[in-house]
């Protein structure tokens, strides 16, 4: 996989650039934008578990959740200068529903095959419940209640202020679980986990990530110029392409990178990367773009749709009920995932 990776990624963004230089149709560009960033967030992935073999289960999830929301930001971020909102919000509705339904469902299921009950540390598992409670469905359903009665500037203004609380709020729970309370949340990997060689070294890792970075925001941009094309060629809508086509390809490292940790038994990466990824995109992600929205010519209100709301509270009370003994099986999983293809068939006939 990795050899198909790599002749992929040296295949792929070369062609982008010459199909962009050339002028050619939006189809073929979309199709080898996808599968490039998608083969770019393998080598994401692999330099991301790399440095988290050097730095620990929390913090490695951290960055692999970190490095993987960052080909996400750097598609909302194109998507919101090319002025398609309604994909920027709706692809943040599908890393929510990705991350906690597919991700996570994935590695749950993909590692229950291996493993008949895989264990993760129930303090995280109730820290990310109050989190994804307060972030799912105390930020984002309050902006849709109070904007029924507001008009388009108090909105925003409501926006922004409840983005930058979440900020705040991510900022000073990462400072929680890593300094104040580091030894309450222990790891369920650390007794259990076989000495791990990192792939590559620390140097070569970073070198890797930013590379990479550098060619998914390049191949970003050319894949946000065929999003009116696709509608209008399949009969797609907007909230359908952001749910699930930029949500996917967005968030491949997690897939890529939770999925590995979970068939590796380290349910505590697995786990931080696929919730800790949800929390960063609403507590993080989300605030970003509608602080950065301000400097566009119209400004991106944290307003979600109804079904979109509906689809993030249904998944994070399924994954709070699933995931708050700190035990998983592949029964867990194949329920995630199930809810995940109940939301799609639904966001599809819309």
């Amino acid at each position: 996989m990795n050899r198909i990776f790599t002749l992929l990624v040296f295949i792929g963004v070369p062609l982008i650039i010459i199909g962009s230089v050339m002028d050619w149709p939006d189809i073929p560009i979309f199709i080898i934008s996808c599968v490039s960033i998608i083969a770019l967030a393998g080598f994401i992935g692999r330099a991301t578990e790399s440095l988290a073999i050097v730095s620990g289960p929390r913090v490695g999830g951290l960055l692999n959740a970190t490095f993987g929301n960052a080909v996400e930001l750097i598609i909302s971020f194109f998507t919101l200068k090319a002025g398609l909102i309604g994909i920027v919000l709706a692809s943040l509705t599908g890393s929510v529903l990705g991350n906690l339904l597919l991700v996570l469902g994935v590695s749950f299921f993909a590692g229950g095959i291996k493993y008949k009950t895989q264990n993760f540390s129930i303090h995280d598992a109730r820290y990310n419940s109050g989190l994804l409670i307060f972030a799912v469905i105390v930020a984002f359903v309050i902006p849709e209640i109070f904007s029924q009665t507001l008009d388009q500037a108090d909105t925003v203004t409501l926006s922004i202020g409840i983005s930058i609380i979440l900020i705040t709020l991510y900022l000073a729970g990462l400072f929680f679980k890593l300094v104040t309370h580091r030894g309450v949340f222990s790891s369920a990997d650390t007794d259990k986990k076989e000495e791990e060689v990192p792939e590559w070294t620390k140097k070569k890792s970073i070198i890797i990530l930013l590379l990479s970075t550098i060619a998914v925001a390049y191949v970003s941009e050319q894949l946000v110029h065929t999003f009116e094309t696709l509608g209008d060629k399949f009969g797609w809508s907007e909230l359908f392409i952001g749910v699930i086509i930029v949500a996917i390809v967005g968030n491949a490292a997690e897939h890529f990178s939770a999925i590995t940790m979970a068939m590796k038994n380290r349910m505590d990466v697995a786990v931080e990367i696929a919730v800790g990824s949800t929390l960063q995109v609403a507590m993080f992600v989300a605030p970003v773009l509608v602080l950065l929205s301000l400097m566009m010519p119209e400004s991106m209100p944290l307003v979600f749709t109804i079904p979109e709301l509906v689809a993030m509270i249904t998944a994070t009370f399924l994954v709070i009920n699933l995931s708050n003994d700190g035990e998983s099986n592949w029964f867990e999983g194949l329920t995630l995932l199930a809810a995940y293809v109940i939301i799609g068939i639904g966001f599809y006939l819309l």
